[in-house]
């Protein structure tokens, strides 16, 4: 299954914990083993310097519609990211499913992600993975 994690490298500990557990763990569902991909956009991909607005956006629909789930963490800094309302499009665009992630003792947040949002769960990895099966498979 391809998972797109949003993230902003200002705030890149999100990124890293959920790409942690979601990547580097061993996970099964009825004694089968999952295997999670990531499609996310790496730090040293060229899609940081997109000319413009437009190949922007179109690099982030090459990411999305090759991902089965999309999950964004609700940090407030997602009010302010032209990129995370550029992966809210693709993603209803391409009927990819949104997982928003309450960051651990997050005080704020972001309503954007919440209303676009599919399910949210807070910050416990059986919880993420739970939601990402769930939304992934359709069960």
């Amino acid at each position: 299954m391809n998972i797109f994690i949003s993230h902003s490298w200002a705030y890149s500990e999100h990124y890293n914990r959920l790409a942690e557990w979601i990547f580097d763990e061993v996970w099964q569902v009825n004694g089968r083993h999952l295997q999670f991909f990531d499609t996310s956009v790496p730090r040293d991909n060229p899609i940081h310097f997109a000319p413009n607005s437009i190949a922007l956006q179109q690099a982030i629909d090459a990411r999305i519609v090759n991902s089965h789930v999309v999950v964004i963490p609700t940090g407030m800094y997602v009010n302010y990211s032209e990129w995370i309302g550029k992966e809210i499009s693709a993603s209803k665009r391409f009927g990819k499913p949104i997982l928003a992630v309450e960051p651990w003792a997050q005080k704020r947040a972001s309503s954007v992600v919440a209303e676009a949002s599919d399910e949210a769960v807070g910050w416990n990895k059986q919880s993420i993975i739970n939601a990402v099966w769930r939304l992934g498979t359709g069960r």
